[in-house]
């Protein structure tokens, strides 16, 4: 019987090149570069390396944007004025305290699968979707027009990943994606909610 020879993967082969995986990227900008070195083990958790550089990619686009709503609804804790003020500071701030507190789990995924996490604002501004906070504060309840809009480009772009993640057999990636949408679905109807008659 033939014995059967199997590839060594090398930790220190070349990345996966630009057209691997399944995400798009926004602007071709790769941005989840793969970690680790000669001395670490080479990651063997069941999702193939391609696999793992795509999830990336599509968490890297997930943490940009949060990062971005997460600094629009800290912006807009400080500046909010007029007669809902009361309400909208104390709203935002549970709002970027969760926004910044799921930044934390969606950098350490990326981390778990070997990519190192973006963390520059040169970084996410390549590419996030949600746009960056206006210059000039805008009256309370455009900020929550805009908070609306932001919530639920964070759910879209979310939502695009995870049957990515399912494909590929990422079922901790699934499950913590589809969280984040249940939190963005959430804030958004909430904040929606203000805006009605």
């Amino acid at each position: 019987m033939a014995k059967v020879v199997k590839k060594s993967k090398s930790p220190i082969s070349a990345a996966p090149s630009a057209s691997a995986g399944k995400v798009p990227r926004k602007g071709g900008a790769v941005v989840a570069l793969e970690s680790g070195s000669r001395n670490a083990p080479i990651i063997n958790i069941g999702i193939e390396r391609q696999d793992r550089a795509a999830i990336a990619e599509g968490l890297s686009r997930v943490l940009a944007d949060t990062y971005t709503l997460y600094l629009t609804t800290h912006n807009f804790h400080w500046n909010v004025t007029g007669p809902h003020f009361n309400s909208l500071h104390a709203m935002f701030m549970a709002q970027y305290t969760e926004l910044w507190g799921s930044t934390d789990v969606i950098a350490e995924r990326i981390r778990a699968l070997g990519h190192y996490a973006p963390g520059s604002y040169a970084e996410f501004s390549k590419i996030a979707t949600v746009p960056d906070v206006p210059k000039d504060p805008p009256k309370a309840m455009e900020m929550v027009r805009i908070l609306v809009k932001g919530h639920e480009t964070v759910s879209r772009i979310a939502r695009e990943f995870i049957p990515v993640a399912e494909e590929a057999g990422d079922d901790p990636t699934a499950d913590m994606l589809t969280a984040r949408c249940t939190v963005h679905d959430q804030t958004a109807w909430m904040l929606r909610s203000l805006l009605e008659d």
